[in-house]
């Protein structure tokens, strides 16, 4: 469990600025999030005004417990309570029916809502001293990488957050799994925290990660998590080759080197070994990221992992880094 840094009196604190409408940099076990009163539509309407957010995006609703569903989503199907009964607190997000406590504010206009229990003791602690949902994009600008610090959140968003509770690092380190659990067979919206091959082996069949859907979600717009440093992904054995031509041309070159090619180090401006373990790559990949920008890199090179466990929701979160980005 997360490093708790938090005190009771902090807490009660955060609790007492979304009572007012503001806004809290809070710990969860995946990233820092922004959170706000879920029934409050105008401090919902803040959150997107702080992070550059498309009011159009939907929001996960954070809620105590599994017990607490009902309150926020209607027509829960016996599939979503047994990812729940198995994976709550945990990072998966089940997106279900909007309930009446829900407003489109929070939803994206939309008729569905997006609800997970964190397993962070900090933001459990505030969810049981606040008494309500609280909704909580990562706390970071618009389609930027995502904070995994309290420091993160206050170097991205500053006095535009009223209070940052500190739970110490996030120990995952990529978001939530979200799936959608509207229909008779759930789908993965976004892989995340919680992997494929766990739910499957719950549910007891395979589910589909459809590379678009008709249900909008946190995470799927075409450049997301995206360092200032442009992000380009190539075949592993490429990697090296491909940043030292990219050096010659003069770009200042932070490379992801895999492993299998430690001992043939590029020519670059800043080397980040990728670690074997999909779990310390995950929880790293957001912190490494944001190094490579802080040391002044230009141009990221970097290649995908194999898509299963971990490996699927960082391979996601490097695709999104690497997308085509608005001119404007």
């Amino acid at each position: 469990m997360a490093r708790v840094t938090a005190s009771f009196i902090d807490i009660d604190k955060a609790a007492g600025v979304l009572r007012a409408g503001g806004l809290v940099g809070l710990p969860t076990e995946t990233v820092y999030g922004l959170g706000a009163n879920a029934e409050d539509p105008a401090a919902v309407a803040r959150i997107f005004q702080v992070k550059g957010r498309p009011p159009s995006h939907p929001l996960i609703v954070h809620i105590g417990g599994a017990e607490q569903l009902d309150d926020w989503a209607e027509e829960v199907p016996a599939t979503a309570r047994l990812l729940a009964e198995h994976f709550w607190p945990g990072p998966l997000t089940l997106v279900l029916r909007r309930g009446p406590r829900v407003p489109l504010e929070a939803t994206g206009g939309l008729e569905t809502v997006a609800v997970r229990v964190p397993a962070h003791p900090v933001a459990l602690a505030l969810l049981s001293a606040f008494g309500g949902g609280v909704t909580a994009p990562s706390a970071n600008r618009f389609g930027s990488v995502s904070p995994t610090t309290a420091d993160h959140v206050r170097a991205e968003l500053g006095d535009a957050v009223d209070h940052v509770l500190d739970g110490g690092p996030c120990e995952v380190g990529v978001e939530s799994t979200i799936v959608d659990a509207t229909g008779e067979v759930p789908s993965i919206l976004r892989p995340g925290g919680v992997t494929r091959e766990d739910l499957e082996a719950v549910l007891g069949y395979p589910l589909a990660v459809p590379a678009t859907s008709d249900i909008r979600v946190p995470g799927q717009h075409p450049s997301h998590y995206a360092p200032s440093a442009r992000v380009v992904l190539v075949e592993p054995e490429d990697v090296v080759a491909e940043a030292e031509r990219a050096q010659a041309l003069g770009h200042r070159v932070g490379v992801f080197l895999p492993s299998a090619f430690a001992d043939a180090a590029p020519k670059a401006h800043a080397v980040v070994p990728v670690p074997d373990s999909m779990t310390a790559y995950a929880h790293g990949l957001f912190g490494f990221l944001r190094e490579l920008d802080r040391r002044g890199c230009d141009l990221i090179v970097a290649s995908l992992p194999a898509e299963e466990g971990l490996g699927l929701a960082i391979a996601n979160r490097l695709r999104r880094a690497a997308g085509p980005r608005s001119s404007v």
